[in-house]
């Protein structure tokens, strides 16, 4: 399973603003789009999901779902995005193609740890900071990182998620992150895609392999 290292995580007012983002995001040279829709009709999200994978097929782009692991499996996504509380993808992976990847939020050493169990493809780990917004929120920043990825030790590749900037590539690097999603950072300028890319040198031949012991 062949993870790429820099994740972009749609975002937009309404779900044709996520469609037109992907598109950009895919012309910049993307090599995996999250579609990031909630709170609305599991049917709109098949619609713009459907619309996403032509999108993305077109750019040989990867496709994650976040939840609705049915609707992924419907439209061929290339795999899907859980949060701990959804279905364990322990399940998930039963109603899955076998060559789609199962990704899973985790906050914690705890969870990352739970989610090594389920034998998920990736974890995505966060959040390093959070906006000004919410300065009450739990954050993890790079010294929860450090002391996550130490004490796991595994093959499992770890991806960055929360407010990272390409300021913080380097330092997440050293810390040992295997990748990185990003929303806003992307979204405001679709030129840092390359800025990412060439911080992660994320060609496709340097892209993280993983297979299951």
């Amino acid at each position: 399973m062949i993870i790429p290292k820099l994740h972009y995580i749609s975002q937009g007012s309404s779900p044709k603003e996520h469609l037109e983002n992907i598109q950009k995001a895919c012309t910049s040279g993307i090599e995996l789009v999250q579609l990031g829709l909630e709170n609305i009709s599991e049917k709109r999200i098949l619609k713009i999901a459907q619309e996403a994978r032509a999108i993305t097929s077109h750019y040989q782009t990867r496709l994650i779902i976040q939840k609705e692991y049915n609707i992924a499996k419907e439209v061929k996504a290339d795999g899907v995005y859980l949060d701990i509380t959804d279905t364990c993808p322990t399940l998930v992976r039963k109603q899955l193609y076998s060559w789609q990847m199962i990704g899973l939020a985790a906050t914690s050493l705890q969870e990352c740890e739970t989610a090594l169990l389920k034998e998920v493809d990736y974890i995505g780990l966060g959040p390093f900071r959070v906006p000004k917004l919410q300065k009450n929120t739990p954050f993890l920043g790079l010294n929860g990182y450090t002391l996550v990825i130490e004490a796991l030790k595994t093959q499992t590749p770890i991806i960055g998620v929360g407010d990272i900037t390409t300021k913080d590539v380097n330092d997440l690097l050293e810390a040992g992150i295997s990748g990185i999603a990003i929303s806003d950072e992307i979204t405001l300028n679709f030129g840092n895609i390359k800025t990412f890319n060439q911080l992660l040198k994320a060609s496709s031949t340097a892209e993280q392999r993983h297979t299951f012991e």
